[in-house]
C-alpha cells in the first residue's frame, strides 16, 4: 500500500524516498549533516528525512497493533514500544537544531556589525559634503567609501531598505555639492544609467515569466543590484526609477495574486476535507447488525478516501492536522469491522457444530424402521436446523446436504415401505383439489382476518393429506400455492389501506415536530433494511431445499410463506416512510 504523506514535500518526493531508505538510512543522512558546517545543512532535507522517519515509524506501530489484535488480544491494552531509533533521531536533531540556532545567531551578529560600518560610512560622506572647501579633494576618499560600502556584507532585512536610502541620499547630496569636472560626473552617470537600465530591461522581461515565484526571487536579486549602483542624472532619475518600480509592481502583484489564489484554492480544500470528515464522523457503527450493512458502509469509506486522494492540499497549519483525523475515523471503522466479522466467524463456527451434532442425529434416525417415532423427530430436528443461524460459507452447502441426504433416506424407506394404493391416492387427489376450490371461493368482502385463518386451516389440511399420484404432484402444489398467493394480493391491499390510514391518523399528530418524525423514520428504515436482509438471506436458501420428499415440501411450502410475508413487510414499510417524507 502507497502511504501519502501530507506535508511541505510534494507527496512524489516523499512516496520515492519512502520507497528508497529505512529507519537506519535515514539516521545516517541526517548524521551526516549534523557533521558538517550549519551552512551546509538544507532545512528543507532536514525535514523531509523527518518525515520519512516517522512515517515508517508509524507504519511499524500499525503492523505491531494489527499482530497484537490478530493474536486475540484486545486492541485498547496495545501499548507502542520505545524506539531506540527514534531517541537516535531526537539526538541527532538536537544537535542540527544547535547548530543552525548557533549559525542564526553568528548572521545576526555579522549583520548588527555591518550595520554598524554602513552608518559609519554613511555618516563619513555626509562628513564629506559638509566640507565643502575640500570637496575636490575629498572626492577619491568618496570614491574609496562607495566601494567600502559594496563591500560591506548584509544587514537584517528589516534595515535594508532605511539604510539604503540613507546612503542614496548621502552620495546624492554629495553629488550635488561636488564642484568637480562636469566630464568625471557625466561619466559615472552615464556609467550608471547603463547598469541601471540593463537592470529596468531584465525586469520588464519578468514581467513576462510564468513561474511566478521565479520571476519574484529574481526581482529582489535586481532590487540588490539597483542598491549598489550609484546615482544618475537629476534630469532623468525619477524617470529611470519609475520605470523600474513600475516593472517591480507587475511582478509584485502577479506574486501576491498567485498567493491569494493558493489560498482560496487551500481554503476550498479544507473544507472539501472537513465535509468528508464530518460525513464519516456521523456514521453509525454501532447499528452496523449485518454483513451487507458493514459492506455498504465499507463502500462509503473507500469512496471518501477516493475523494479524499483527489483533493489537493489545504493549509500547512490544518493540513497534517486534518490527514490525521480522517486516518483516525478510517483507522477506527475497519478496526471495528474487523472485531465485527471476528465475532461473526465465533458465531458461525458455533452454529456449524450444531449442525454436524443435527446431522449425526439425523443419521441415525435415517436407518429406523419405527415411522412415526422417527418421522416426529426428523420433522423436530428440521424445525431446530431452522432455528440455528448461518455457518461459514464454505462448509454451508456440505452441510446442508449431509442433513437433507439423511432425511431423504428416511423419508424414501418410509414411502417405499408404507405407500399407499392407487385409489388412496386418487382420494388424496380430490381432496387437495376441493381444499384448492374452497380458497378460491372466498368472498372479496370476507375479513381478513378470517381468509388469514382460512389460509392457515387449508395449510394445515394439505399436510395431512396423504400422497398424490407423482405426475400431479408438483402441478397441484403450484396451484395450491398459486391460489393462496392470490389470495395474499387481494387482501392485503386492504390491510395496507387500513394500516397506511391509522399511520398517517399517527402522523398527523407528529405534525411539528421534526425530531419525532425524523425518529419514526429511522426506526422504520432499520426495519426495512432488517427485512431486505432477511428475505436476501430467504431467497438464498430457497436453492437449498428439495421437494423430493415429505420433509422437503413442508419445508419448501414454510420458506415461501415466510418470503411472501417479507415482501408483503417490506411494502408496507415503504409506503409509511414515503408518508412520513411528505410531512418532513
Amino acid at each position: 500500500m502507497v502511504i501519502t504523506v501530507e506535508n511541505g514535500t510534494s507527496e512524489t518526493e516523499v512516496h520515492a524516498t519512502r520507497a528508497e531508505l529505512t529507519k537506519s538510512e535515514v539516521l545516517e543522512k541526517l548524521q551526516a549533516l549534523s557533521e558538517v558546517a550549519p551552512e551546509e545543512i538544507s532545512r528543507d532535507e532536514v525535514g523531509m528525512l523527518k518525515q520519512v522517519f516517522y512515517n515508517i515509524r508509524r507504519h511499524e506501530t500499525e503492523a505491531e497493533r494489527k499482530a497484537w489484535t490478530e493474536a486475540g488480544n484486545d486492541p485498547e491494552t496495545f501499548t507502542v514500544q520505545p524506539d531506540p531509533d527514534e531517541e537516535k533521531l531526537k539526538e541527532i536533531l538536537g544537535i542540527i537544531k544547535e547548530k543552525k540556532n548557533q549559525l542564526a545567531a553568528r548572521i545576526e551578529a555579522e549583520q548588527e556589525k555591518n550595520l554598524a560600518k554602513k552608518k559609519a560610512l554613511i555618516e563619513e560622506i555626509q562628513a564629506l559634503s559638509a566640507d565643502t572647501d575640500n570637496i575636490n579633494r575629498n572626492f577619491p576618499r568618496f570614491r574609496e567609501i562607495q566601494q567600502e560600502f559594496k563591500t560591506v556584507g548584509n544587514v537584517a532585512p528589516q534595515h535594508v531598505t532605511d539604510i539604503w536610502k540613507q546612503y542614496q541620499d548621502a552620495v546624492e547630496l554629495f553629488y550635488d555639492q561636488l564642484k568637480v569636472n562636469q566630464e568625471l560626473r557625466d561619466y559615472d552617470f552615464r556609467k550608471n544609467l547603463e547598469s541601471k537600465e540593463h537592470i529596468i530591461a531584465e525586469a520588464q522581461r519578468l514581467t513576462e515569466e510564468t513561474d511566478v515565484i521565479t520571476a519574484f526571487r529574481r526581482l529582489q536579486e535586481l532590487h540588490e543590484k539597483w542598491r549598489e549602483i550609484g546615482p544618475v542624472a537629476k534630469d532623468v532619475r525619477e524617470e529611470v526609477w519609475a520605470r523600474f518600480k513600475d516593472a517591480s509592481a507587475i511582478i509584485n502583484k502577479k506574486y501576491q495574486t498567485f498567493f491569494e489564489e493558493r489560498k482560496q484554492v487551500e481554503q476550498q480544500n479544507e473544507e472539501a476535507k472537513r465535509a468528508i470528515i464530518e460525513e464519516l464522523g456521523a456514521l453509525a457503527t454501532d447499528q452496523l447488525a449485518n454483513h451487507a450493512a458493514w459492506e455498504n458502509a465499507t463502500k462509503q469509506i473507500l469512496d471518501a478516501q477516493a475523494r479524499w486522494k483527489k483533493i489537493g492540499f489545504a493549509a500547512k497549519k490544518v493540513n497534517n492536522e486534518l490527514y490525521e483525523s480522517f486516518r483516525a475515523i478510517c483507522d477506527k471503522f475497519f478496526e471495528q469491522k474487523a472485531a465485527y466479522f471476528k465475532g461473526v466467524k465465533d458465531e458461525f463456527d458455533e452454529n456449524y457444530r450444531k449442525k454436524v451434532a443435527i446431522c449425526e442425529k439425523a443419521e441415525k434416525l435415517a436407518e429406523s424402521t419405527d415411522w412415526r417415532a422417527a418421522s416426529d423427530a426428523l420433522i423436530n430436528l428440521q424445525k431446530e436446523w431452522k432455528t440455528i443461524g448461518s455457518v461459514p460459507k464454505r462448509l454451508s452447502d456440505a452441510v446442508w446436504k449431509r442433513f437433507r441426504a439423511a432425511c431423504d433416506l428416511f423419508f424414501d424407506r418410509k414411502k417405499a415401505a408404507v405407500s399407499g394404493t392407487r385409489q388412496l391416492e386418487q382420494e388424496n387427489l380430490r381432496a387437495k383439489r376441493e381444499l384448492i376450490e374452497s380458497l378460491a371461493a372466498i368472498p372479496d368482502g370476507t375479513e381478513r382476518g378470517e381468509v388469514l385463518k382460512a389460509i392457515k386451516t387449508a395449510q394445515e389440511t394439505w399436510g395431512t393429506i396423504g400422497h398424490v399420484p407423482f405426475a400431479e404432484k408438483d402441478k397441484l402444489y403450484e396451484s395450491f400455492r398459486g391460489e393462496i398467493n392470490k389470495l395474499y394480493e387481494r387482501f392485503s391491499l386492504r390491510e395496507n389501506r387500513n394500516r397506511n390510514n391509522n399511520f398517517e391518523a399517527t402522523l398527523t399528530e407528529m405534525a411539528g415536530d421534526s425530531n419525532k418524525l425524523m425518529r419514526e423514520r429511522d426506526r422504520l428504515m432499520r426495519a426495512y433494511e432488517a427485512r431486505k436482509s432477511e428475505l436476501a438471506t430467504c431467497e438464498n436458501n430457497l436453492g437449498f431445499f428439495s421437494s423430493k420428499s415429505k420433509s422437503g415440501d413442508s419445508m419448501l411450502r414454510e420458506m415461501n410463506r415466510r418470503i411472501a410475508r417479507l415482501k408483503e413487510d417490506i411494502v408496507s414499510i415503504e409506503q409509511k416512510i414515503n408518508l412520513i417524507d411528505s410531512h418532513l
